[in-house]
């Protein structure tokens, strides 16, 4: 049995959800109005789909299984995006997430499900708290038609975020502070429901388009997999309010990049994600409807000694989702863009080095050996979440 396999088979018997650490961070836009506008280079980048249901149907027909996972491997090396159609996973679902999540986020007064002794890697975190890491050189380096929009040097944030661990916890870790007790708003009582469902849908896609990772790079198959098991996967909503901050040129979520193994997402009901190719192409993404988005992040960055890297991109207003407030308005319906994002992980008690085939000299000198849990750690201070 697969590694995917036996993580569908543990989440069954998994009874709640537990807190976990994960960060991603942003270089954010102030309040005041902005004037900038959309760089030449931000047509969409439309990106072959991945189907996993050949996942499914590996044994019966393994050359196209073969096929999709080399395409996994190319999208993630060149793009550091994977476009993929799980047949697992409902966009009814989907939607019944971001309708909860909307009305929490109307609703929250931000303090009270906050949880900032475990710095904030619980419950909720509200508009300007997070302190975004800067990535000032890295923005200097491109050309004028690629540069970020994102402030320099970082303001805090203007989303909010609410974090809730999905999947089983391990028995012992040397990590315990990564893996705390949820929180569940009082108001909401299909909450517990709904997260777990949705949690569990984005990380079986995970662990699945993991496995077909590794088989496409020439590794064994649970490479990833049997790393990520027990990991301190997070359910992670953003929430932006276009009642204070539509105005078209703001930055929602600055550059920067994920610092955990994947992210997936739903698709947003406003679009405005950029994202920034391996050669340094800024463009915007186009994810088809039913499909979901995959970014790679800073841990499988160094699993692979830097083969994939961890993609900087970027949320904004731009013109397309002003006519998406608009219409959204003379509606009546919510401003808040709800992001419905997962972080799968790599378990807390594993060591992240470059494996093989990627583990050159060069890339074990680059990327030296450091357990999960002390990246993560790493990564919160440095945005001054821990």
């Amino acid at each position: 049995m697969s590694s995917s396999a036996n993580y569908a088979k543990v989440i069954g018997f998994t009874a709640a959800a537990v807190a976990a650490a994960v960060a991603t961070y942003y270089l954010l836009n102030s309040d005041k109005k902005k004037t900038t506008t959309e760089p030449a280079s931000s047509a969409p980048l439309s990106l072959p789909v991945v189907e996993l249901s050949t996942f499914f149907n590996k044994d019966k027909d393994p050359e196209s299984y073969r096929r999709e996972c080399e395409k996994v491997a190319h999208a993630l090396h060149h793009y550091g995006l994977v476009v993929l159609k799980d047949p697992r996973v409902a966009e009814a679902d989907n939607d019944r997430f971001v309708d909860m999540m909307e009305k929490y986020f109307e609703g929250s007064d931000g303090l009270r499900d906050a949880r900032p002794e475990y710095g904030y890697q619980v419950g909720v975190t509200k508009e300007r708290v997070e302190l975004p890491r800067n990535h000032c050189k890295a923005m200097g380096a491109y050309g004028p038609d690629n540069k970020p929009l994102s402030p320099c040097p970082p303001e805090k944030d203007p989303k909010w975020r609410f974090f809730w661990r999905t999947g089983p916890q391990p028995e012992t870790t040397e990590f315990p502070a990564e893996n705390m007790d949820a929180v569940i708003p009082v108001e909401f009582p299909e909450w517990k429901e709904v997260m777990d469902g949705w949690g569990s849908q984005m990380t079986r896609a995970l662990f699945t388009l993991a496995e077909m990772a590794a088989v496409g790079f020439k590794m064994p198959s649970d490479a990833f997999t049997s790393r990520m098991m027990y990991g301190p996967h997070l359910l992670a909503p953003t929430g932006s309010d276009f009642n204070k901050f539509g105005q078209e040129g703001t930055v929602l979520a600055g550059f920067h990049y994920d610092l955990n193994f994947l992210t997936i997402h739903g698709k947003s009901r406003f679009p405005g994600l950029y994202v920034w190719t391996r050669e340094g192409v800024r463009t915007a993404v186009s994810v088809p409807d039913g499909c979901l988005l995959v970014q790679a992040g800073k841990q499988i960055e160094y699993l692979t000694g830097g083969h994939v890297l961890a993609g900087f991109h970027e949320v904004l207003v731009n013109k397309s989702t002003s006519k998406v407030i608009e219409a959204k308005k003379a509606k009546g319906e919510s401003l808040w863009r709800v992001s419905s994002t997962c972080f799968g992980h790599i378990a807390s008690d594993q060591v992240l080095q470059p494996l093989a085939p990627f583990n050159s000299p060069e890339a074990v000198e680059k990327f030296p050996a450091i357990k999960a849990g002390n990246q993560v750690i790493a990564e919160l201070k440095a945005i001054a979440l821990k």
